[in-house]
């Protein structure tokens, strides 16, 4: 893992056209060969199969990458870009990039990296194995070769984001690449058997006492219910779920993700469709839907991904926090070893965590045109970072936001961090 020390790639890229638009040729020189693709149906067979044996995170299963392209990417004019590398017949890592279009340049960025917690290839099992560091750089820039030969495909930088230290068991081969640390960090938490067991090791008797008073405190508003929803429930209770959350987004006084153009339709259909992958539960207090959650479960993890809450009354007794709770409950009986709290450094996560996973980010341009994007998310990758670990600094942001959501939304009760 190096450090970012040259904005400009030190290969040049190759620009030659290619009369393939759908599957480029195989790169030459390595016992991998790479082939293109930027139609993920024309990979879905081998994708799939390379979720179920191998090693990747939920956010590159098939199912969320193909919704995302689906509702958001071919809105923004977002062209897949997907290596996937063979040995022989054995497909040895998928890795899903994308080309998108910028204000004065294009950009090879992961496909959904916005969207995405993690951003890294899919792996063979065996890959690390298989395969060094000095080996998957050549690979790299081979992939970038292949890539721009294909003119709907050429790029002017590359803006890599959210890359995670380990896919599964193995080190993650993108970080070969020139690097520096992602402005937040990720969380997640061993299980184990038992609840009672991580409840008690994970909080003190007197947290265990405040939890218990405040869900008396919900029960006396009303019977206090972990729901899985029917079918029959699931689109209400996801479109209440995007209500509350955006009334949070405005109360933060931080852009609602759901008015991006295709946010929201891209997780309802996710909601409604993937139901080995989404998982949405709510916390019931009487009638009121006090909270909602929308995870993942993927091999023996379950990802925290959108939670909100109901912030009426019962948001003074933390319904957020209980029906966390019930969520660690349910993937331990689901038989999930890992609970990944993912991207984010919200208190609570490291209240819970056992382990911190650091991601990093890398950028480099691959024409002059591409220098100013480059050197752009270099800088602001730095300048979020250290505004993030300033305890002074991130405390007065996020005092100004929320200031500036009250005074366009008005005062609201509740407060459910604890």
């Amino acid at each position: 893992m190096g450090q970012a020390n040259s904005i400009l790639h030190a290969r040049a890229p190759l620009f030659a056209d290619t009369r393939a638009a759908r599957v480029a040729s195989a790169a030459q020189g390595s016992a991998i060969a790479l082939a293109l693709h930027d139609d993920l149906a024309a990979v879905e067979r081998d994708w799939r199969l390379l979720e179920q044996n191998g090693d990747a995170t939920a956010f590159q299963s098939f199912d969320w990458l193909s919704a995302w392209q689906r509702h958001v990417g071919a809105l923004a004019g977002t062209r897949p870009a997907i290596i996937v590398g063979r040995r022989g017949a054995e497909v040895q890592f998928i890795l899903p990039l994308a080309v998108e279009r910028g204000a004065l340049a294009r950009r090879l960025v992961f496909l959904g990296q916005d969207l995405c917690d993690y951003n890294a290839p899919l792996l063979a099992r065996d890959f690390a194995r298989a395969l060094d560091a000095d080996k998957f750089e050549k690979l790299w820039y081979d992939a970038l070769d292949l890539i721009q030969r294909n003119p709907a495909l050429r790029h002017d930088s590359v803006v890599l984001e959210k890359m995670p230290q380990r896919i599964g068991t193995q080190p993650n081969p993108m970080l070969a690449l020139d690097t520096r640390l992602h402005p937040s960090g990720a969380y997640e938490t061993a299980l184990g058997a038992s609840w009672e067991a991580l409840y008690n090791e994970k909080r003190s008797s007197a947290t265990r006492r405040r939890d218990r008073a405040k869900l008396k405190k919900l029960g006396e508003l009303g019977a206090v219910r972990f729901v899985e929803p029917t079918d029959a429930e699931l689109a209400a209770t996801f479109d209440r779920l995007v209500a509350q959350k955006s009334k949070a987004f405005a109360r933060m006084g931080v852009p609602n993700m759901f008015a991006r153009p295709g946010y929201a339709a891209f997780f309802r259909d996710l909601a409604l469709s993937s139901r080995a992958l989404v998982h949405i539960s709510r916390l019931d207090v009487g009638d009121t839907w006090a909270a909602i959650n929308l995870g993942l479960t993927f091999g023996d993890c379950y990802y925290h991904v959108l939670a909100s809450y109901d912030d009426g009354e019962v948001s003074r007794f933390g319904p957020g926090a209980a029906h966390l709770r019930e969520l660690m409950h349910c993937a331990i009986r689901r038989g999930c070893k890992r609970f990944d709290f993912t991207v984010g450094d919200e208190p609570y996560k490291r209240e819970w965590c056992d382990t911190e996973q650091l991601l990093f980010d890398h950028s480099s341009a691959t024409s002059l045109r591409g220098i100013p994007a480059a050197a752009y998310a270099l800088l602001w990758g730095h300048m979020k970072r250290a505004i993030k670990h300033s305890p002074w600094f991130w405390n007065l942001t996020q005092r100004g936001r929320a200031v500036m959501g009250a005074l366009r939304q008005g005062p609201k009760a509740g407060n459910d961090a604890d």
